[in-house]
């Protein structure tokens, strides 16, 4: 498993479905947010958390790479 670092944000992250649980792995976007996603299983759309700019920093096992490079101060634009 690599490790993400500044440089080198992971681009991957599993998204899991608050509604039935389903874990599925996705590439996340590098220009821009994610901010619906169809869970392939039980077809809830998810959206964001309030506080967070897209599914992956809600619903994911690694935040989004724009959150990831720049720390919790940095966001989506």
């Amino acid at each position: 498993m690599a490790i993400a670092t500044p440089s080198s944000p992971q681009l991957t992250s599993t998204l899991t479905c608050p509604t039935c649980g389903n874990a599925q792995t996705e590439q996340m976007p590098t220009d821009a947010c994610q901010y619906f996603y169809e869970c392939p299983a039980c077809h809830t759309v998810l959206k964001p958390l309030a506080g967070d700019c897209c599914v992956f920093c809600s619903y994911g096992s690694v935040p989004c790479p724009p959150i990831q490079e720049q720390g919790a101060g940095g966001c989506c634009g």
